[in-house]
């Protein structure tokens, strides 16, 4: 089947627009509850949220609709999304809610959900929820309507979680850290977590208005972080994304390091402790040179679909621990369910000050690939995977870049685009490919 209302992060969109209203919220809460009382006869639900103005409405929308289905409902207030992971777990709930649209501006808000496990919820799942959306509410009687309750140390909670993830015999004293929250639910948060290991911390992006998530600053915007570093004279910059699952870093000569790099030193970092990493997961977007670098040290790598919840899928069948995106989505299982941008920078400057060296020095051996990305707009429908002459020119190319490149073509998932992707050694050679294929495409 297919879906109609959930995409690859639960459900968003434009607030005051379909599906984003309050009348659909309630609705949406309602079916989740009764989805949950098919197995249980009293469940509770946390619900978290980042710091957009249409938290609020969205929230007491959830909460009329699962106290409507019989459901209790605690309230969390202003969490990162993987803290509503972490204490939908701990607190043995039924299900974590966060309403955040992650990235995108102020305007935009969503609904995304968290097992009983703490982790994403599968495709199963979200088909019986439309399915029980399209049926007719069945409303509780009075005395036994959900309750609501507020847990108040929330945040506390989730700071101590991340603390705990650090080694306790390493320090982040004498270190100079700028965090930018994007204004987002982690505004106060992350200061306080890199602070209590011992870090001098300066903030940009901690506070929110909710109207100003996410602009100029974040993970999306990193050149204000780029800024602030250099202004402060910084060891390091972290940025994080509106609800803190994504993360970017800076060092103090203003270079920016993705994603592939991070998991490069997450799983370098467990290497040089001497424990064992069988594998790790990536992209089909992934920089080359990471997969070379790992396969080098032993590792072997595997390319998920775009979208940390298919780069988690393949971690589970595998029994792996590390994963990412280069978008800074980074997954390490042995320390939390979900993608914690908090906890994925506290891995990168354990390795730090561990090892004496800085990121750039770690990342010695990993020079990226110069990437080519072209948008090429086709006819709506147009079966380009026949198209023989594509085929000829892709093959022509992959064996022109033999094992020092490689060739994506894939289709928009939004727009009648085919996105030609070539990675080189040479910047020249990769962008003279791509145009290849391109104009093939065009053809």
């Amino acid at each position: 089947m297919t879906r109609k209302y959930f995409g690859t992060d639960g459900i968003r969109g434009t607030v005051g627009q379909a599906p984003i209203t309050p009348d659909f919220v309630l609705r949406l809460a309602h079916a989740v509850g009764r989805v949950l009382k098919r197995t249980e006869s009293r469940p509770v639900v946390l619900i978290g949220k980042d710091t957009r103005i249409s938290g609020y409405m969205l929230e007491s929308a959830l909460e009329s609709g699962f106290n409507s289905a019989g459901v209790d409902v605690v309230l969390l207030g202003p969490l990162p999304t993987p803290g509503v992971a972490y204490l939908t777990r701990t607190q043995r709930a039924s299900l974590g809610v966060v309403i955040s649209a992650s990235h995108n501006p102020f305007a935009d808000n969503g609904i995304k959900f968290f097992s009983a496990q703490g982790a994403k919820l599968d495709d199963d799942w979200e088909l019986s929820v439309e399915a029980a959306l399209e049926e007719a509410p069945v409303w509780i009687d009075s005395a036994n309507l959900g309750k609501t309750r507020r847990l108040d140390d929330a945040a506390g909670r989730y700071i101590e979680f991340c603390k705990s993830t650090f080694a306790n015999d390493l320090t982040l004293k004498g270190m100079k850290i700028v965090v930018d929250a994007a204004h987002g639910a982690a505004y106060h948060i992350a200061p306080q977590v890199f602070h209590e290991l011992g870090a001098d911390v300066t903030c940009i992006g901690c506070s929110p208005d909710g109207l100003n998530i996410n602009h100029e600053v974040g993970a999306t915007h990193p050149e204000s972080l780029i800024k602030a570093v250099k202004a402060y004279g910084a060891h390091y910059g972290i940025a994080l994304d509106g609800d803190a699952d994504r993360l970017q870093l800076v060092d103090a000569e203003g270079r920016l390091f993705n994603g592939d790099e991070v998991l490069y030193l997450m799983v370098d970092e467990r290497l040089a402790r001497g424990e064992a990493v069988p594998g790790a997961v990536g992209t089909l977007m992934t920089n080359m040179a990471v997969e070379v670098a790992l396969k080098q040290k032993g590792v072997e790598f595997v390319r998920a679909k775009v979208g940390d919840r298919y780069v988690l899928e393949e971690l589970e069948k595998r029994g792996w621990l590390l994963g990412g995106e280069g978008s800074g989505h980074l997954l390490a299982l042995d320390k939390h369910s979900t993608g914690d941008g908090l906890i994925s920078a506290l891995q990168v400057l354990q390795a730090c000050v561990r090892s004496g060296k800085t990121i750039a020095e770690l990342l010695g051996d990993v020079v990226l690939f110069p990437q080519t990305l072209l948008n090429v707009r086709i006819s709506a429908g147009l079966d380009w995977q026949s198209n023989a002459k594509l085929k000829v020119e892709t093959v022509a190319v992959e064996s022109e870049l033999g094992d020092t490149g490689r060739v994506l073509i894939r289709a928009s998932g939004t727009e009648p685009l085919l996105r030609v992707m070539v990675e080189a050694r040479d910047a020249d050679q990769a962008l003279a490919c791509a145009e290849r294929i391109a104009s093939t495409i065009k053809a």
